[in-house]
């Protein structure tokens, strides 16, 4: 599993690359997206990434190159919900750009971190305790998959609307 640390650092620049653009599109009010519908959109990037774990068998290059893609694309879904921290965090005499790249690069530190616990349990159980490393996907994505669906069902934007045109009457 650690041997795969490359493809994994590419996964999550691929998604901080992303992120990083729709948060400055989204900080300087060049894109502006409803904030419900970015809610339920987040969880549903994982539902998917947790399905295609569950059903995608072999990686092939090509399935890898439509995982970097996909990484990105995710990663512009995620960007617009961090706009408004962003714009917050900034102090009157600082740069935009300074605190979008700390804040881009922190991210990026953060995740890579994550990523490597998950990568280092993963030779735990994969590497030494010979779990079948399918078996170690399907579990761990099981997990996932149902810790998102429920944030998505939790966030579905049309339930929130439906609940706000109720208390309206």
């Amino acid at each position: 599993m650690l041997k795969d640390w490359r493809q994994v650092l590419i996964l999550v620049t691929a998604f901080t690359i992303g992120h990083a653009i729709t948060l400055v599109l989204s900080a300087k009010n060049l894109i502006q997206v409803n904030s419900t519908w970015v809610e339920f959109l987040i969880p549903c990037t994982i539902v998917f990434t947790a399905l295609s774990n569950l059903f995608l068998k072999n990686f092939t290059s090509k399935s890898i190159r439509i995982n970097y893609f996909l990484a990105l694309f995710f990663g512009l879904i995620h960007g617009l919900a961090f706009a408004t921290t962003l714009k917050w965090l900034l102090a009157e005499d600082q740069s935009f750009v300074v605190a979008w790249f700390s804040f881009s690069v922190g991210l990026e530190l953060g995740q890579i971190f994550i990523v490597l616990i998950i990568l280092l349990l993963a030779q735990i159980f994969v590497g030494y305790l010979k779990l079948n490393r399918r078996y170690w996907v399907i579990i761990v994505s099981v997990i996932v998959l149902g810790l998102a669906m429920g944030m998505a069902i939790e966030r579905w934007p049309l339930r929130k609307e439906n609940q706000h045109q109720r208390a309206m009457i």
